[in-house]
């Protein structure tokens, strides 16, 4: 339960009928699986509800990966301890004035970031739901990922298409930060709207066996 004097972000993209998060992937399809009207001839006069179903890609909107997402036997999201994905102490790395794509291990530098929920503002979630969002979207390299672990980041986020170069097959960032347990949250969005630090972060999902990737309601608790 939130403070008179906190205040709540959400950092997640609303998950609807049909809309593309990568360009390629099966998008949502939403839908009753009993409508109100079906639902008239099951319930007392006036008594109507809705029951939805929905065809999901794992891989839609805002969303976190495990460890199983990368590798066979690997953790999935269903073993990620509530400690590890809600209630971290965050800090917004901001890289919008970025002089190309590769955001390098220079743009984490002196930053702290140990036990924290380190989440990249790119500003990329600006082309949502647009074909631009899909190409040349913002990234981090192999040293970027190599100094987030070493410095011990606890968890690394990004409002971007993707954490890696998708040009890149063997997905570094990924492949590194996955190997040593670190969650990652992609296709976040407002980070603009956070202070560098101060602010605690959630991204909670259902725990589901078998996924190694799943939506979240990604958001942040400022304490004001």
């Amino acid at each position: 339960m939130t403070s008179p004097r906190s205040r709540l972000i959400d950092l997640s993209h609303t998950i609807e009928h049909g809309m593309v998060t990568y360009p390629g992937l099966p998008v949502p399809v939403i839908s009753d699986w009993l409508s109100r009207d079906v639902s008239q001839t099951r319930y007392a006069p006036g008594t109507t509800f809705q029951i939805g179903k929905i065809e999901l890609l794992a891989n839609t909107g805002t969303y976190i990966d495990a460890p199983f997402h990368r590798y066979d036997g690997g953790k999935d999201v269903a073993d990620y301890p509530l400690p590890a994905v809600a209630n971290l102490e965050g800090v917004v790395i901001r890289a919008t004035q970025r002089a190309g794509r590769a955001l390098d291990s220079e743009t984490f530098r002196g930053q702290d970031v140990k036990g924290k929920a380190v989440l990249v503002y790119t500003g990329w979630d600006v082309h949502w739901r647009t074909e631009r969002y899909g190409i040349g979207h913002p990234f981090l390299t192999r040293a970027a990922a190599e100094h987030l672990i070493t410095a011990g980041a606890a968890l690394v986020g990004i409002d971007s298409l993707n954490i890696d170069d998708a040009t890149d097959g063997a997905r570094p960032a990924h492949s590194l930060l996955l190997g040593e347990g670190i969650p990652i949250v992609e296709h976040l969005c407002r980070l603009g709207e956070l202070p560098d630090d101060g602010f605690r972060f959630f991204a909670v999902p259902p725990r589901v066996k078998g996924m190694g990737s799943f939506p979240v309601r990604a958001f942040a608790v400022l304490v004001e």
